[in-house]
């Protein structure tokens, strides 16, 4: 496909799903409460419906890197990334169990005020905040590289024009219509980013025959590939880095981040904030099998074509794959236009989605303290200036990555994903160690951040023994491909996976030392990361002289032989409740919070109190 074969119905197609968005951001500005309060424009009244937060926390993290990395993966790699999935619903069940429970009934705007609250230190949320902030910036920007570049190859449409126009779109509903508008948006781009990748399924296994053609096929050139048990932590996907290191990689944004905390806070009980978490699994399943059976499904048909394009070098990055199968095959008035509203839909909720946390956590966090005595209409013009500089500073990001060569765009990904085992670590620390100190809990996350960093970018130095893939080359007439796709020069990541230009390579049985600990499997990157923070936490704790654990509220903490207990017979004595589970507020407040606000049950009644009254209510059942 050239770009005159992206039509008047594509252009037409493409426009209405994009402007759909903007629809949605007038509608909530003028209806229902019309965003005439932070509570509302941040956290859209406490109020949402499970199926549009289920659908948001779901794209927010699946972005237009899911339509073109993943199924590049299964096509250049074989079926074995397809075990992530289990690690991912791993976390989904993590966070429900766990960090639902925890932070629900806090009432949190900011996620980050929880570590402020626990360790009784503002310079801790600050910390993290800045660490969320600096890393949420940066992916914004490199967002929209994808979809940029995709349709300036197709279209001819320019790439500095496309990351504005995702910049601006994003800032008009997010101004306008706030949190609601930005799940609402969501859900809706869930279903186009779910259409697009079906679409490409269904054509390429068509032309292929059947999917058990297809299944056959890969069989036979080695790509089902599902099983390899080696422990060692250097190799790019083994089943323990694909299930225990994606399930701790997870956890923490399904359940500990500002992205999930903020929407699940949204519902309005903290058993419709579980459901939607665990609904939006459901999605999870359809969506990642979807993209990873089109990357199978690709694969089959060019090789019953006989030529691969990425090794007969008529594309410059496997992350090509797919658009080259769209221009190639799904040439139809209106398809192509779906793809491209596809492409842009992952990247728009995931870029919407950034800038309403991104707007929570530095108001909250940054800018509150200086203007608490102000207005609440005054705090709402500040949230919306923010929104407005966050999209800017987004934009300006996307200017940045626009110049940087290939693997140099790879490693600011890679370092995107150093700051989550600092994260985790604030997490860690405040629910599950008591004794920690302020000055372990600040110490131990930036350590951790400075060595995952440097980890991250030393890891560009050093490639290994490269997997032995074959792909079919027999009926390859080379540049029939290259006219269409010699603008394309998309250099983003495979499913969120490294994949760099050629560097001398390393043999495997050199990698010794420092060299070794650069091959660290992107996988272990959280995991390793979460441990140095804790461990350098709590020896800094032990040196400085722990926390007394009796100082610290129990609703900052969890207890998991109580979160477990569930699973201990009641005929083995196991109580309904915790001794520890007391009913305690916050002093200076008007509102007792309490550790379990909507599951604390006494024969059929809930407790609910405030400082002026204790009402019983039945529970809803």
């Amino acid at each position: 496909m050239t770009s005159a074969s992206f039509t008047v119905v594509d252009w037409v197609i493409f426009g209405i799903l994009i402007l759909f968005s903007g629809v949605v951001g007038i509608y909530y500005a003028c209806c229902g409460g019309k965003q005439k309060t932070t509570d509302e424009f941040l956290m859209a009244d406490r109020n949402m419906s499970v199926l549009p937060v289920a659908a948001s926390i779901l794209v927010s993290f699946q972005t237009a890197i899911l339509i073109l990395g993943q199924p590049a993966e299964m096509y250049t790699k074989g079926t074995q990334f397809f075990l992530s999935l289990i690690g991912q619903l791993g976390a989904v069940f993590l966070a429900t169990t766990l960090f639902v429970p925890l932070f629900y009934p806090l009432k949190l705007t900011s996620f980050f005020e929880y570590l402020e609250h626990r360790f009784d230190c503002k310079a801790a949320r600050v910390t993290a905040t800045s660490i969320g902030i600096i890393s949420t910036v940066l992916y914004s920007g490199i967002a929209s590289f994808a979809p940029s570049t995709a349709l300036s190859a197709v279209t001819g449409f320019p790439e500095w024009l496309s990351f504005t126009l995702i910049g601006v779109i994003c800032a008009f509903y997010t101004f306008l219509g706030g949190l609601k508008a930005v799940i609402w948006v969501d859900a809706f781009q869930g279903i186009i980013m779910l259409a697009g990748i079906l679409t490409i399924l269904i054509k390429a296994t068509l032309l292929v025959g059947d999917w058990g053609t297809v299944w056959r096929i890969n069989d036979d050139w080695g790509r089902i590939n599902f099983w390899n048990f080696d422990p060692d932590p250097t190799i790019r996907h083994s089943f323990w880095s694909l299930v225990i290191g994606t399930m701790i990689n997870w956890t923490g944004p399904y359940g500990a981040s500002q992205q999930s905390t903020q929407r699940f806070g949204s519902l309005p009980t903290l058993r419709k904030a579980k459901i939607a978490l665990m609904l939006q699994s459901v999605g999870l399943i359809v969506i990642v099998t979807t993209s990873c059976m089109a990357g199978v499904a690709v694969f089959a048909y060019y090789v019953m074509k006989g030529c691969d394009p990425l090794t007969n070098g008529d594309i410059q990055s496997s992350n090509q794959i797919i658009p080259t199968f769209v221009m190639e095959v799904l040439n139809y008035p209106g398809v192509p236009g779906l793809f491209m509203a596809s492409l842009y839909s992952g990247s728009l909720s995931t870029i919407s989605s950034n800038l309403s946390t991104l707007v929570a956590t530095s108001f909250e966090d940054l800018i509150k303290p200086f203007v608490r005595k102000k207005s609440d209409r005054v705090h709402l013009w500040i949230t919306r200036i923010l929104v407005l500089f966050f999209s800017a500073a987004g934009i300006g990001m996307s200017f940045l990555v626009r110049n940087l060569t290939g693997t140099v765009l790879q490693a600011s990904i890679s370092i995107l994903g150093s700051s989550g085992g600092a994260l985790n670590g604030f997490v860690v620390l405040g629910a599950f160690f008591p004794s920690c100190n302020r000055i372990g809990a600040i110490t131990g996350p930036i350590v951790s951040y400075a060595i995952m960093l440097w980890i991250g970018i030393g890891q560009y130095s050093v490639i290994g023994v490269p997997e032995d893939f074959r792909f079919p080359t027999e009926n390859c007439q080379t540049g029939n491909l290259s006219s269409m796709v010699s603008n394309f020069t998309m250099s983003t990541v495979d499913s969120g996976l490294m994949s760099t230009t050629p560097v001398p390579m390393v043999p495997e049985d050199n990698l010794t030392g420092l060299n070794r600990l650069y091959s660290l499997s992107y996988l272990w990157y959280s995991t390793l990361g979460t441990i140095i923070a804790v461990v350098i936490a709590l020896i800094i704790t032990y040196i400085t002289g722990p926390r007394d654990a009796e100082e610290v509220d129990k609703k900052y903490l969890l207890c998991l032989s109580e979160k477990l207990s569930w699973l201990v017979p009641s005929c083995c004595g196991r109580n309904s409740y915790s001794t520890d589970q007391k009913i305690k507020g916050r002093t200076g407040q008007d509102n007792i919070v309490f550790s379990n606000l909507e599951e604390r049950k006494t024969g059929g009644i809930m407790e609910k109190g405030s400082s002026h009254t204790m009402e019983l209510h039945k529970m809803d059942t």
